[in-house]
């Protein structure tokens, strides 16, 4: 019997590991299949059409400054109450021309430079590599860009100050250049200063023909604060003098007379002072460009403008657009693999009508090889069987149909009476073939999306027979976990249960709730007070915790405990968050009663004021409206109020360690840190403090609701009397979700939190600022997987043993891993599926990227290996 017991755990060992490893093979597997990189055009576009166009006609400038303000919304410029006073002024002048530029998802740094200086669209994995500051693999260097044609004119240098992705993107091509930081998020200033200080002395110099400018602090202050930071109009202004720096030289500077200058966002940014996403505030930056030559056409638009809540003021344009206007504006050939059309307003620059044709010819010209390039000379062919094309192809023939009628339409056609007539009908073909060409599928490996979903099911099946095989439980009790997966997967199929995802858990979690509360009834395990009123509390606190932060897509901005109640009512906001740190430092110097008396409550109440005198210090940097008077005060009679942000900070990581440490060391030793409980729950208390660090002010006393659940569902009459080991993971599984949502996730790569990510780093280190982003928008998930080993340590001092070649531990991981595995297949499917849908780069992928996150950072990393080393940890601590 032993030595049948001694295989089966083995071979459930076995599957449940070969599960853990196919889990991030089958992610990879199909990662690569579905974000490929699309086939480019190679070699530098010229104007070898000559004979059939003439000489192209001659440019109004021959020098660009090009100002990025990361993050500019469009708003901040146009509207009323904006900081850009100047820039206003000049809209009205007509010495300004204002555009909104719309701006594709994904709307991060690195794939909006790239549409901006190559007019084409990205792909979307480019939000992935813009993580990576160290990445080199995304580089423009070989492909034909603006910089790269303002290069090969020879007429001057090329000199770039701020956001180091440009030396990313381009390596070799500046030839001054300084680069700042760009995910340093804690800096307004310096990073900004670090640009400004070279403009003098850059404006006095003839010696360059383009200066690129990125400022970062306007995008830093969004993180930090959202757009209405007190913060934000300062850095309006500030910029907003730097605007008038620049105009004022080009007016004055006899070698800057010919100058365009163009300042514009990346892209925007939602409410929440976050992008990447596709709200209307991140997809829709301001575009300017600027000269005392403007005014030749006459604009003298109204500035500023009325509040406008879908963001479009003036004109809206797509950011592709900007390669072949400044070709055609600065005298070079459209980039090879734009897909932008020349933006009509600056026609009026050439007055014959024959110039203006020919630029617009040119720029379809330039499309319409983009076309013969993706299927070959037989797509022109008139004679081709409509009926045998795909309806991709179909859209491509049209395209080419219609610029074989342009063509023969330029070629009968003379004089500009004429040719005015055909600028139209080219200007439309422009847009009709922007259109096609920029919501072209992707070039999906379909054998890798196939193999990579047929890892995930080889998981999922491994994983499922692990579980049958050393859960400690009955078959029955595995019917709602499978209920929940089974449900997950099918909402995976739909973009806006996806984008609502929130609601599931919410709904899930409050009906598990019930279903253990009226079984506990039924069981007759405790009294009936009792069950009603632990049921009643479970209930209140989950109805609570879920009307905390309102997220997903739809009802973001809808009321919410954080918006009606927290941030009108700062005294309210810290009567709570102080009673959350009185909490934890009740807790901590409980669990700490193995150390002498005078040393735990020394070593608890230092740490634990520390922690709270920075978040007052944070908060008063980053909102100080959410701060009040006594606050202030307290932070005043601390002894290190001239403490810097980093260095409390650091203060508080290093007294966390050093006590995770002398916590291991004692259970290590096999002895107790606390009289009263166990290791894993003085761990857990521990990082509840991290937590608290890392999470945002409003959110904290959210913890004191995840705290009066835990001590309900790990009370004996709960997780001896109402909880299998299999419905402890399903618990836990529930809450993690639900925490996460509650503090504000989504399946939006715009709620990534990065207000947190700097925490005590004083440069960018992307392993620090990894693991402290990941601990920020996960703290509430983390937070249950740490409390479910706690709850797991109790049932196994309670009497729950080794059954079925297995044990608790092993059961949990692999009830984890059954759903893991289950939600991946659910997802990779529905991408694949859905690969053609109008949503698949703004929901499903990612949502892809989220459950990578899920299923590699929260599943193997926190529930797997440091939930395993916690519990091992505490069985050793048992066995004394």
């Amino acid at each position: 019997m032993t030595a049948r017991r001694g295989r089966d755990g083995t071979l459930s060992s076995l599957l449940l590991l070969a599960a853990n490893l196919l889990i991030p093979a089958a992610i990879l597997v199909f990662a690569t299949g579905f974000f490929p990189y699309k086939p480019l055009l190679s070699g530098l576009a010229t104007y070898d059409d000559v004979t059939e166009y003439g000489s192209p006609p001659e440019a109004p400038f021959d020098r660009l400054i090009f100002m990025v303000i990361d993050a500019l919304r469009s708003d901040f410029v146009y509207a009323v109450n904006s900081g850009f006073e100047f820039t206003q002024s000049l809209i009205r002048d007509g010495a300004a021309l204002p555009f909104t530029a719309h701006a594709t998802s994904p709307t991060v740094t690195m794939p909006r430079l790239k549409a901006i200086t190559t007019g084409s669209i990205p792909s979307f994995l480019d939000v992935v590599l813009n993580l990576d500051e160290g990445d080199e693999s995304s580089s423009l260097a070989s492909q034909d860009t603006w910089l790269a044609q303002m290069k090969a004119k020879g007429t001057g240098k090329l000199v770039m100050y701020g956001d180091d992705t440009w030396l990313k993107l381009f390596p070799g091509t500046f030839d001054r250049a300084e680069g700042t930081t760009s995910f340093f998020v804690s800096d307004f200033t310096e990073v900004d200063n670090n640009v400004t200080r070279h403009i003098p002395d850059e404006l006095k110099r003839d010696d360059w023909n383009t200066m690129v400018l990125h400022y970062l602090g306007l995008d830093h202050i969004g993180h930090k604060g959202g757009p209405r930071s007190p913060h934000m109009v300062v850095k309006q202004r500030e910029m907003d003098g730097i605007i008038r720096q620049i105009y004022t030289a080009i007016e004055s500077e006899d070698h800057l007379r010919s100058t365009l200058f163009v300042f514009c966002g990346d892209h925007g940014m939602n409410d929440a002072g976050n992008h990447g996403a596709s709200s209307p505030g991140e997809t829709s930056p301001a575009l300017v460009f600027m000269s005392p030559k403007l005014r030749e056409l006459k604009s003298n638009l109204q500035s500023p403008m009325p509040e406008n809540e879908s963001f479009q003021y003036y004109s809206t344009v797509e950011q592709s657009d900007l390669a072949p206007t400044l070709a055609a504006l600065l005298g070079f050939a459209v980039p090879k693999n734009n897909l932008g059309a020349l933006i009509p307003e600056f026609l009026p620059f050439w007055p014959n009508k024959q110039d203006q044709l020919q630029l617009l010819m040119r720029n379809a010209r330039q499309i319409r090889d983009i076309v013969l390039a993706a299927f070959g000379q037989e797509i022109f062919e008139i004679a081709s069987n409509a009926d045998t094309l795909t309806e991709s192809k179909a859209d491509y023939q049209e395209l080419a149909h219609g610029w074989k009628r342009l063509a023969d339409s330029y070629g009968r056609n003379t004089g500009n009476e004429n040719h005015a007539k055909l600028i139209p009908s080219i200007t439309k073909w422009l847009h009709h073939a922007q259109d096609v060409l920029s919501s072209m599928a992707s070039n999906y490996d379909m054998s890798r999306l196939f193999l990579g979903q047929a890892a995930a099911a080889a998981a999922l099946i491994a994983a499922v027979i692990a579980a049958a095989r050393c859960a400690n439980d009955k078959a029955a009790s595995f019917i709602p976990l499978s209920g929940i997966l089974l449900a997950y997967g099918v909402m995976m199929f739909a973009s806006s249960y996806v984008e609502e995802e929130h609601h599931f858990w919410y709904w899930a979690t409050t009906a598990w709730f019930a279903y253990l509360g009226v079984r506990g009834f039924k069981r007759g395990n405790t009294s009936a007070g009792l069950q009603t009123l632990s049921t009643t509390a479970l209930l209140l606190a989950t109805r609570i915790i879920r009307s905390w932060n309102q997220t997903g897509q739809k009802f973001a901005g809808e009321p919410d405990i954080v918006k009606m109640y927290l941030n009108t009512n700062p005294t309210l906001l810290w009567c709570l968050i102080g009673a959350t740190y009185l909490w934890v430092h009740q807790n901590l110097i409980y669990g700490l009663t193995g150390l002498p008396i005078w040393l735990s409550f020394t070593t608890a109440t230092g740490l634990v004021l520390a922690a709270f005198t920075f978040k007052t210090a944070f908060t008063l940097e980053d909102a100080p409206e959410l701060v009040t008077d006594f606050a202030r005060y307290l932070l005043k009679l601390n002894f290190t109020q001239d403490a810097s942000l980093i260095t409390r900070a650091r203060a508080v990581f290093i007294g966390l360690a050093l006590l995770t440490a002398v916590t291991i060391l004692f259970m290590l030793a096999r002895r107790r840190v606390s009289v009263g409980q166990n290791g894993p729950a003085t761990l857990l208390t521990l990082y509840t403090l991290l937590a608290l660090t890392q999470s945002r002010p409003q959110s904290i006393p959210l913890y004191l609701l995840f705290n009066l659940q835990h001590r309900i569902l790990s009370s004996s009459s709960w997780l001896e009397e109402n909880l299998s080991p299999v419905e402890v993971s399903t618990t836990a599984l529930l809450l993690q979700h639900t925490a996460f949502f509650a503090l504000g996730g989504t399946n939006s790569i715009a709620s990534v939190d990065l207000s947190s990510a700097y925490n005590g780093v004083a440069s960018y280190n992307v392993v620090a600022v990894g693991v402290l982003t990941f601990v920020g928008n996960w703290a509430g998930a983390v937070w249950w997987g740490l409390a479910a080993v706690g709850m797991l340590t109790q049932k196994r001092r309670g009497g729950d043993k080794e059954v079925g070649g297995g044990g608790l531990w092993k059961g949990h991981v692999a009830v984890l891993t059954v759903f893991v595995a289950g939600s991946v297949a659910a997802v990779m499917a529905a991408c694949t599926v859905l690969r053609a849908h109008l949503f698949v780069w703004t929901v499903f992928s990612p949502k892809y990227l989220y459950c990578v996150a899920w299923s590699l950072g929260q599943h193997a990393v926190v529930n797997v290996v440091v939930g395993g080393v916690v519990y091992w940890l505490g069985s050793l601590e048992d066995d004394a």
